[in-house]
């Protein structure tokens, strides 16, 4: 039977398989060289985009624009960007306003084991009273 397969494929009888895979390869062209070559074809790993916080504000600037001209749905499309996102950058940007906005305390900061002593010195007030 192997025999008959042989005789076949290969056009000549009696020959081994590594005959066979010889001539099929070289039925193909395929070389040596060519076989231990890459692939060519390289598939790119997607990245994910990352916007600078100059870039974030412009979008969302102009997608307030676009949103009074009833052209939010275009500007989305044309940047790739989603709802989401932006409703997500509008909170982002209104906690940092707040953060900065914020009363910030002066002086000198605190001391946890200041403060820990002082604790311990009125204990011991207390106590001795």
């Amino acid at each position: 039977m192997s025999s008959s397969l042989n005789c076949s494929t290969n056009g000549s009888s009696g020959s081994s398989p590594e005959a066979v895979t010889e001539g099929a390869r070289r039925a193909t062209g395929e070389t040596a060289s060519e076989r231990s070559r890459p692939d060519p074809e390289v598939f790119v790993i997607g990245r994910r985009r990352q916007f600078s916080g100059s870039e974030t504000r412009a979008l969302l600037a102009e997608a307030d624009r676009r949103k009074g001209a009833g052209t939010l749905g275009a500007f989305m499309r044309e940047k790739h960007i989603y709802f989401s996102m932006l409703s997500s950058w509008r909170k982002q940007l209104g906690a940092a306003d707040r953060v900065a906005l914020a009363a910030k305390r002066r002086g000198p900061k605190p001391d946890p084991s200041a403060r820990q002593v002082l604790q311990l010195t009125r204990d011991n007030v207390r106590l001795r009273a």
